[in-house]
């Protein structure tokens, strides 16, 4: 049976990426539009592995920064375009309570626990449930996290579903549902140089986001619990600013709390149905940029700061600080422990979303169809 868009149907490839230590097989799925985009996600953490995307010329480069086989994934995994979870960001001393009752999880950021802890979804092999093609390209992965798995209640079942279309849009949504009262808080951790990972400084990306407050840390990157304004103020991104203009900028002490930007942007204060604008992210070397969109209340925004030329990526160039840039939508950080930002909690019968949509463009002008 002919199809009359045949030509524009979006596709979805499987290969392997290596085998874990214990024998169990890695996956690499690949979407591919008709436009010269393409998306590599990798079972080990459901983890964007690879996006590849035209220039204004028309030039291809992986925009994401990571490993080209499975070692590096497994000696540093440092969260490349992983799914982050179950509770993306920081914990406060890896402690929360639920209906009275307390509960632990490993502290491996200072004196708090990370994306999850030290086991969390980054690092656990994910399960290919579906693969399409189409007008859009899809996978969807599937994770079931045991009843007290880094000491989080409940069982989770997880997906992660990845989508590219013709238009450009690369989605990936998240679904969670548990069989007892859990937190639930999960996120894609992808590092983005639109330059081309390895090519040196993101620091010149140009950042819009739409968020008048955001929320200041102590030292150890735990919010405080106030809402500041960003008027004023370094954190003031709803008019365009290019990233490294104020870096480094030492006058403010969440500066110098983060080593750079690390911080959440309050977008708004709940979960919506439908998806707002998070961010804008253009490049203006190569023209490249994108839009992100979420149904989430808050931005992580992290400028890469950590990154101390340790790494050598897929392009065999080293990674150093500020050569990336990172947004995360998500809740509140600490959101168990501070009653002001809402609530992570997740009753049985609901569903957990997280949707994020990165409208790609390449800076070309689209030729008419």
């Amino acid at each position: 049976m002919g199809m009359p868009n045949a030509a524009l149907a979006a596709t979805a490839s499987q290969e392997s990426f290596g085998v874990l230590p214990d024998g169990r097989q890695v996956t690499a799925v690949t979407l591919a539009n008709e436009q010269g985009v393409s998306a590599t996600v990798i079972t080990l953490g459901a983890t964007l592995q690879s996006l590849i995307m035209p220039d204004r010329n028309g030039e291809k480069a992986d925009v994401q920064l990571g490993y080209p086989t499975l070692e590096g994934y497994l000696a540093k995994p440092e969260y490349f375009g992983a799914t982050v979870g179950r509770f993306a960001n920081r914990i406060a001393k890896g402690r929360f309570t639920l209906d009275g009752k307390t509960y632990e999880t490993p502290v491996n950021n200072g004196p708090n626990s990370l994306h999850g802890g030290t086991t969390g979804f980054d690092k656990v092999l994910w399960e290919v449930v579906s693969v399409e093609d189409g007008p859009t390209a899809k996978v969807t992965m599937r994770y079931v996290s045991p009843d007290g798995d880094q000491g989080y209640p409940g069982e989770l079942t997880v997906f992660a579903i990845y989508s590219l279309d013709e238009e450009n849009a690369l989605t990936i949504e998240y679904r969670a549902t548990t069989d007892e009262p859990t937190i639930v808080n999960i996120s894609n951790h992808a590092y983005w140089n639109l330059l081309g990972e390895g090519a040196g400084s993101a620091m010149g990306h140009v950042l819009t986001i739409p968020a008048d407050h955001y929320t200041p840390v102590d030292e150890t990157l735990i919010p405080t619990g106030e809402f500041r304004p960003v008027e004023g103020t370094v954190f003031d991104f709803r008019e365009p600013h290019a990233v490294g203009e104020r870096v480094r900028d030492a006058s403010d002490q969440q500066i110098v709390y983060g080593r750079g930007y690390d911080h959440n942007f309050v977008i708004a204060k709940t979960v919506s149905d439908e998806p707002r604008l998070m961010a804008r992210v253009e490049e203006p070397v190569s023209g490249r940029s994108f839009e992100l969109w979420s149904n989430q209340p808050g931005l992580q925004f992290y400028s890469g700061n950590f990154l101390d030329g340790t790494i050598a990526g897929k392009s065999k160039g080293i990674y150093r600080q500020g050569d990336t840039i990172v947004l995360e939508p998500q809740l509140f950080p600490d959101t168990p422990n501070q009653p002001t930002f809402g609530s992570g909690r997740l009753e049985p019968g609901e569903t957990y979303r997280n949707v994020m949509i990165y409208r790609l463009s390449s800076g070309q002008a689209k030729a008419a169809r």
